[in-house]
């Protein structure tokens, strides 16, 4: 397993870089069409004009980098930042057989990752900025390596009742492990910037000015061939479901794919992902 030197984080570059690593990349192309309505958005507000150079924050396996780095063009610049080994050998995979040279990838975590100061004239980010254990600390060294004027955009969750999508598999979960870790505010994690209060409070002590949220039911849409694959590998639910017997395991299966019915009309699983959109100024 590959891990970062010691420092902050040690608990998420584990995680990142053992199984879940491996499924987020086995999953790329589902999670990518799932969010592609926020990456969209991400890439939108982000956008720096052509030529620009953009920094990707938990870029995973790339697909904002991509997409901004198609949109700055061959005189701009990408640079994707994960913890995640597997992730990042993906997202290069990706961007060398798109012939895509003006995105690249590095290895490390953002909160402490030595970027050259000024670097860039903006900073992106879906759904990558929430596990950090020091989120100021963090915030504040994205900043200084985004030139002054710059801009910031990123998606984060909202809190986890209002995204039961996300929410149902880890319930019936629990059932088979009552010892499934649980959500708490503030905690990094999925979660961890689901509070209005928190982001303004992280980002004001990480020195950015005009900042900006705004609270969007993203539209969700995920075929129903792939909701069982999905909801019994991601997340909790998913680390749940491995450590089961393999007597148990399809006994949890059928349970958290039923778990999920409500959801499912006209071939998809539909749902609204709750997310905060968030714009700041270097």
């Amino acid at each position: 397993m590959t891990t970062l030197p010691d420092g902050p984080n040690q608990g998420q570059a584990q995680y990142w870089n053992a199984d879940n690593g491996a499924i987020w990349v086995r999953l790329q192309p589902v999670l990518d069409a799932m969010f592609q309505p926020i990456a969209d958005e991400v890439v939108r507000l982000g956008f720096p004009g052509e030529g620009g150079r953009v920094l990707d924050i938990g870029c995973g396996a790339g697909g904002v980098t991509l997409a901004m780095a198609r949109q700055v063009g061959p005189a701009g610049g990408c640079l994707g930042v994960d913890i995640s080994a597997p992730l990042v050998e993906a997202a290069t995979a990706r961007a060398k057989a798109e012939g895509l040279a003006s995105a690249r990838f590095a290895l490390g975590d953002a909160q402490t990752f030595a970027f050259e100061a000024a670097a860039f004239d903006a900073a992106v980010s879906r759904f990558g900025v929430m596990f950090f254990d020091d989120p100021a600390a963090a915030f504040g060294n994205i900043r200084r390596a985004v030139r002054p004027g710059g801009r910031l955009a990123f998606a984060a969750w909202r809190g986890p009742d209002e995204n039961p999508f996300m929410t149902t598999g880890a319930r019936i979960a629990r059932t088979f492990n009552p010892d499934l870790r649980r959500y708490e505010p503030d905690a990094p994690g999925q979660f961890g910037l689901a509070r209005e209060a928190r982001i303004l409070e992280v980002l004001s002590a990480a020195g950015w000015s005009d900042i900006e949220t705004q609270a969007w039911d993203a539209p969700g849409v995920l075929p129903e061939s792939q909701l069982a694959s999905f909801v019994t590998q991601v997340g909790a639910t998913g680390e749940t479901f491995r450590m089961l017997p393999e007597a148990q395991r399809a006994e949890a299966a059928q349970a958290i794919v039923a778990a999920y019915a409500p959801f499912v009309r006209e071939g998809a699983a539909r749902f609204d992902m709750a997310c905060w959109l968030v714009t700041a100024k270097a």
